[in-house]
């Protein structure tokens, strides 16, 4: 959808910017290298603070300092402004200042996020005005006068339905739902782990319950190994779970594409405790997983 500059003029969110945000920005952009990086600190500091304020005003709960944002590791060697929406992700706060027509987006920010809302602040510091929003941004730069309205966002994160974002599994931060193989599986989880051909300490485990019907379901099982800077591997397994020992007979999982188009998929046979698919992706790429039986099947998302 596109909007005219006086739509956005009209819902445009000011924010009053706190002594305390303030503060942080300071204490933030203090230990950078060069005046260019303090000042690209200072005022993605304050666009994230002035994000965490109006959704915490509408009631959104956030985490304000679980983002990369707020490490100082990363926030040295990358341009990030992100805050996390507990329970959905990380939402790019991006500053402009007064009179830009587009925002710029850097490449490390352009995957993994669940949104990105421009901020404008003010020459003085004192005011942060919420302009809009973009659900993605796969190019350099957003157009401001074809943001997204503000008046959109609570019901687009509201019905938001997140992507298991594999990534941050490395850092060992799962999403709600992906339990270890053990408390799903119990005495199972050990030998389903075992299954897996993997020759990394670094490999990292999670499953997840898959249910289409009352007493109907199984444990789909992931494991990733990095295998380069870029390349992971992925193994997928699906286990039988509710005291069953055998997965239902045609059962499928499939690998899906960003266009829901079928990669590869593995199906069940009588008296199969488990079936599996393996493949690699690489930072940004996107993906599902479907899990299949008769006429039920349930999708989950995922992106790297």
């Amino acid at each position: 959808m596109i909007h005219n500059a006086n739509m956005l003029a009209d819902w445009s969110i000011p924010m009053p910017i706190t002594l305390s945000a303030l503060e942080i920005a300071e204490q933030f952009a203090h230990y950078q290298p060069n005046q260019q990086k303090a000042e690209q600190v200072y005022l993605n500091t304050l666009a994230v603070c002035a994000v965490n304020n109006y959704l915490r005003i509408l009631g959104i709960p956030t985490d304000l300092t679980a983002g990369d944002s707020w490490n100082s590791v990363v926030r040295l060697a990358e341009n990030v402004a992100d805050l996390r929406v507990t329970g959905l992700g990380r939402l790019e706060c991006r500053p402009v200042k007064p009179g830009d027509l587009t925002c710029p987006i850097p490449q490390e920010v352009r995957f993994n996020r669940i949104g990105y809302v421009v901020v404008e602040i003010d020459q003085e510091h004192t005011e942060a005005t919420l302009l809009g929003f973009s659900p993605t941004s796969e190019t350099s730069q957003l157009v401001i006068h074809q943001l997204r309205s503000l008046k959109d966002l609570p019901a687009y994160l509201d019905q938001f339905q997140p992507m298991t974002q594999l990534s941050q599994w490395l850092e060992h931060m799962f999403e709600a739902g992906w339990q270890s193989l053990e408390t799903l599986l119990g005495n199972q989880g050990a030998e389903a782990a075992f299954a897996f051909r993997t020759k990394s300490d670094q490999t990292i485990r999670r499953c997840k319950q898959i249910e289409w019907g009352a007493n109907q379901g199984v444990a789909l099982v992931v494991a990733l190994t990095p295998e380069s800077e870029t390349k992971l591997n992925v193994f997928l397994q699906l286990n039988p779970i509710n005291g069953q020992t055998y997965l239902p007979p045609n059962l499928q999982l499939l690998l899906l594409d960003e266009e829901q188009e079928m990669l590869i998929n593995a199906q069940a046979r009588n008296q199969d405790q488990a079936i599996q698919l393996d493949f690699s992706c690489e930072p940004g790429d996107r993906f599902s997983v479907k899990v299949a039986l008769d006429n039920a099947s349930v999708i989950e998302e995922f992106v790297m």
